[in-house]
C-alpha cells in the first residue's frame, strides 16, 4: 500500500516524515491524530526500521487494537512485532522479564481496585482502626493511588514531615502504617496493584543501569498517544527509556486534557520543548469532523484559557446550522426537550438513533434522560456506567423500599439486613434461614417471634431493633406520601449518612446517586396524579428497568458522561445541565486551574459534535429533595453569539412526556408510545384571561382539550384541563399557548 501518504494534508505529512528526534504533534480536536500516529509508525517501518525497536504507548486497548489493524494494511504482517499497547499493559510485559530483581515472581498477581480495597480493609481491621470515618477503605485506596502516581512511596511519606503533619492535624496518623502494611501483604502474597505496574517499572529502570541501558538501546522510537492524559510516573519512565535516541514522539492536545482527578499532569504537555528543547512542533488544525459552526464556536470557547498551547482550529467542512440553546423549566422538562428534538432529528432529517448523544457532566443526571426516553420509545444505551435503577446504592435503597412493602422478599431483606453493618453476618444470617425453612415460614416471621430460637443475646438485641425499624417504615409508608417515606427510610436507615461520610470520589458519586433518587421521588410527587404512594412509585420504577420493553435492533441513543465521550464523534449531540454549579462543577470551580480544566471540558463536550450540537440548560432543578433555581452556565456566556440559535431559549411552554399505561397481554408488557404534537413556534395563544371553565381549547403541546377548573388569580392561575389524547393535566396558564376554539 505505497499510496497511503497521498491522503495526508501538508503539516500532517510533515508530521510523519520528519520522525529524527523529539517531536511534539499538537492535534486539535478531529485533526485526524489516529491517522498521523499510526501512519508514521507505517512510514518508520517502510523505512527500515525494526518494528521491535518501536515502543507505541496508548491509554486503551480498543485504541491500540484499532492502531495495530490500519498499520498492518499498510505495512502487512511486520505490524504485529511492535510493542504497542497501554501503559500498563507493555510495562506489565517489562515486569514479566525483569521483577525478579524486585523481588517478585515472574507469575506476579495483578491486584485490581477490588483486590486492593480487600487487602486494606483486611489491615485496617487488623490494626484496630475505625473504617467508617477517618480510615475508610475507598479513601485509603484513592490516597494510596495518588502516593504511587506521585512516585511517593512509604519510605518517602514518612519522611515528609508537611504530609505527616497534614495526617495528625486530620486525625488520620495511622495512614502511613495502613501504607507501609498494604505494601507489605501485597508483596508477600507476590502481588502487583494497577500503580505498582507503573512505580516498579520506574524502580527498575531507577535502581539497576542495566536494565535501563537494556530498554534504552532496544526502543530507539517511541510515540506517545493522548500524552496530556500521561501522570508523572508515565512520564518519567519514558524519559528515562528516550534520553539515549532523544526519539520521542508525543501526540496530544492540552485543550482536551480533562482527566486530572486520575493524576494526570497538564504540565507534561505544556512544559515537554523545556525537557527536549530541540524538538520539533507540528499543529494539525484542519478539523475533518464538524462544521464551520461548532469549530469556531468551540474556539472562541477554549480561548479564553490562559494555560495553553497557541493553535487556531479550522475546517473545509460546511457551514452548518447554528448551535440551538435550549432553555428548559425543570430537569424533567430539560429531559422531554431532548426528547421532542431527538423525534425530530429522526424524522425530519433522516437522523438516526446511534447518530446522537446525551453528553452530562456526572452519572446521577441520566436518570430524568432515561425515564423521558422511556416514556417517547427512544432506545438508548448507557456508556460508562449501568442504568441509574441498576446501581448499587439505587438497588440497596429500593430494597428497603420493596422489603418493607413485602417482607416476604428474602431476595430484598439479603441485601438490607446488614447495610448499614449491624452486626448481623453471614453465619447469623445462614442460621435464621435454617430455622425459616425448619418452621415453613419467612425469615421475617423468625424476626418477629425471635425470642423463641436458640439465637445469642447480641444478635437477638439487633434484630429487635432491625424489626422496630422496619414496622417505623412500614407505618410511614401508610400514613405519607412516596417522598416523604423515602427520606425517612433513606435517613433512619443510616444509608444516608453512610455514603455522606465516604469522601472519595466514588463515595461521593454514590451520595449523588441516592440524593438523585430522592429528587426523582419528590418531582414524582409533584406530578398531577392520584397515587402518589411509595408501593406506585416503586411499580413505574419496575417497568421503566425491565429488560423485555427494550429494543435490541442496536439503533439506541447513546447516554454518557463528557469524560468518557472523548474520542468519540456524533452527528448530533446533546450536552445537558449547563448550570452554575453543576457545569462548571461547585466541586471545580475554586482555583483557576480547576475552572480551565472545567472549560477544557465543554471543549471536548461541543467537539463530539459534526452537524447538529444543541445546549441546554434548566430554570429549577431538584437538589437534594428541595426545588433549586439555577444560574445558565458562565460557558454559555462566552461563546460567540454569532453561532447560537436562540429559538429554543425563551421557550417556556412545558413539554410533558406521555403517560405510559402497561396493558397486558399475553403476561408481556406493551407500552404504547404517544408523543405530543410537535411545537409550533409561530402558535399564538389567545389572552387566558379569557379562559373559563367549559371551554374546548386548542394546547400547542398536547392538542385538543376541555378545561374542566381555573383557580388562582393573576399570574398563578392554574387550569385544570382534560387532553384527548394525554388526559388530566394542570398547566399554569402563564406559560401556556391556548387557543379557544369554541
Amino acid at each position: 500500500m505505497k499510496n497511503y501518504l497521498e491522503i495526508l494534508n501538508e503539516q500532517q505529512l510533515l508530521a510523519v516524515k520528519n520522525y529524527e528526534g523529539a517531536s511534539l504533534i499538537i492535534a486539535g480536536a478531529g485533526s485526524g491524530k489516529t491517522r498521523v500516529l499510526t501512519t508514521r509508525i507505517a512510514y518508520l517501518i517502510d523505512n527500515h526500521v525494526d518494528p521491535f525497536s518501536i515502543l507505541a504507548l496508548t491509554f486503551t486497548n480498543k485504541a491500540a487494537r484499532e492502531m495495530r489493524e490500519r498499520i498492518e494494511q499498510i505495512v502487512g504482517s511486520e505490524a504485529k512485532n511492535l510493542w504497542m499497547g497501554t501503559f500498563h499493559s507493555v510495562f506489565a510485559r517489562i515486569l514479566r522479564a525483569e521483577a525478579f530483581r524486585l523481588g517478585y515472581p515472574q507469575n506476579f498477581t495483578i491486584y485490581d481496585s477490588d483486590d486492593s480495597k480487600n487487602v486494606i480493609k483486611s489491615v485496617i481491621k487488623e490494626e484496630n482502626l475505625d473504617p467508617k470515618n477517618q480510615y475508610k477503605p475507598s479513601s485509603i485506596h484513592s490516597r494510596i493511588s495518588a502516593c504511587k502516581n506521585n512516585l511517593i512511596k512509604p519510605s518517602d511519606y514518612e519522611n515528609n514531615i508537611d504530609l505527616m503533619e497534614a495526617d495528625k492535624g486530620l486525625n488520620r496518623g495511622r495512614f502511613i502504617d495502613i501504607y507501609k502494611k498494604y505494601n507489605d501483604k501485597c508483596y508477600k502474597s507476590g502481588a502487583m496493584d494497577f500503580d505498582d505496574l507503573l512505580l516498579n517499572t520506574y524502580e527498575l529502570l531507577t535502581r539497576f543501569p542495566d536494565i535501563l541501558y537494556k530498554y534504552q538501546h532496544r526502543f530507539k522510537y517511541v510515540l506517545i498517544d493522548e500524552f496530556q492524559d500521561t501522570n508523572v510516573v508515565q512520564y518519567l519512565i519514558i524519559k528515562k527509556i528516550a534520553a539515549v535516541t532523544r526519539n520521542l514522539c508525543v501526540v496530544g492536545d492540552d485543550s482536551q486534557s480533562i482527566y486530572s482527578f486520575r493524576g494526570a499532569n497538564i504540565r507534561n504537555i505544556l512544559d515537554f520543548e523545556k525537557d527536549f528543547p530541540e524538538l520539533q512542533v507540528f499543529k494539525l488544525e484542519q478539523n475533518y469532523r464538524s462544521t464551520v459552526n461548532i469549530v469556531e464556536a468551540s474556539d472562541s470557547i477554549i480561548t479564553k484559557n490562559q494555560n495553553r498551547l497557541p493553535k487556531k482550529l479550522w475546517t473545509q467542512n460546511a457551514a452548518g446550522s447554528k448551535i440551538s440553546l435550549i432553555r428548559a423549566d425543570s430537569e424533567a422538562d430539560e429531559s422531554n426537550m431532548v426528547a421532542v428534538n431527538i423525534l425530530e432529528l429522526k424524522k425530519n432529517h433522516n437522523y438516526i438513533f446511534n447518530n446522537i448523544a446525551v453528553l452530562y457532566r456526572t452519572n446521577a443526571q441520566s436518570r430524568a434522560f432515561e425515564e423521558s426516553f422511556r416514556r417517547f420509545g427512544i432506545d438508548y444505551r448507557l456508556i460508562g456506567s449501568i442504568s441509574f435503577y441498576q446501581r448499587k446504592e439505587i438497588k440497596d435503597i429500593l430494597a428497603y423500599f420493596r422489603f418493607c412493602l413485602n417482607p416476604a422478599d428474602e431476595e430484598s431483606l439479603k441485601r438490607i439486613i446488614n447495610l448499614p453493618a449491624r452486626g448481623i453476618g453471614d453465619t447469623s444470617f445462614a442460621r435464621l434461614i435454617v430455622y425459616a425453612n425448619d418452621n415453613q415460614c419467612t425469615i421475617w416471621d423468625i424476626i418477629n417471634n425471635i425470642n423463641a430460637f436458640d439465637i445469642s443475646g447480641r444478635v437477638k438485641t439487633v434484630l429487635s431493633e432491625f424489626l422496630y425499624l422496619i414496622k417505623s417504615f412500614q407505618i410511614a409508608i401508610s400514613q405519607n406520601d412516596a417522598f416523604t417515606a423515602a427520606s425517612k427510610i433513606a435517613k433512619e436507615s443510616g444509608i444516608i449518612r453512610m455514603l455522606h461520610e465516604d469522601n472519595s470520589p466514588e463515595g461521593i458519586g454514590r451520595y449523588d446517586n441516592v440524593q438523585n433518587l430522592l429528587s426523582a421521588i419528590k418531582a414524582y410527587t409533584e406530578r398531577d396524579i392520584e397515587d402518589k404512594s411509595l408501593s406506585s412509585f416503586l411499580q413505574e420504577v419496575a417497568l421503566l428497568t425491565d429488560a423485555d420493553i427494550q429494543d435490541t435492533s442496536g439503533d439506541r441513543v447513546t447516554l454518557m458522561t463528557i469524560h468518557s465521550a472523548k474520542g468519540l464523534e456524533f452527528k448530533a449531540v446533546f450536552v445537558v445541565g449547563l448550570e452554575e454549579g453543576l457545569f462548571p462543577s461547585s466541586m471545580s470551580s475554586d482555583t483557576r486551574e480547576e475552572i480551565e480544566e472545567e472549560r477544557r471540558l465543554f471543549y471536548v463536550a461541543l467537539t463530539r459534535a459534526m452537524e447538529k450540537l444543541f445546549l441546554c440548560h434548566a430554570d429549577t432543578r431538584f437538589l437534594w429533595g428541595n426545588l433549586n433555581y439555577c444560574e445558565p452556565s458562565r460557558f454559555l456566556d462566552e461563546i460567540d453569539g454569532s453561532y447560537l440559535d436562540f429559538g429554543n431559549q425563551m421557550r417556556k411552554n412545558k413539554i410533558k412526556a406521555p403517560e405510559i399505561k402497561p396493558k397486558i397481554t399475553e403476561k408481556k408488557i406493551v407500552q404504547p408510545v404517544r408523543t405530543p404534537a410537535v411545537v409550533d413556534p409561530n402558535f399564538k395563544g389567545d389572552d387566558i384571561n379569557q379562559l373559563k371553565s367549559g371551554m374546548n381549547i386548542l394546547h400547542n403541546a398536547f392538542g385538543n382539550g376541555k378545561i374542566l377548573q381555573i383557580e388562582g388569580n393573576a399570574e398563578n392561575k392554574i387550569a385544570l384541563i382534560f387532553f384527548d389524547k394525554f388526559g388530566q393535566k394542570k398547566i399554569l396558564l402563564k406559560f401556556a399557548k391556548i387557543k379557544i376554539i369554541e
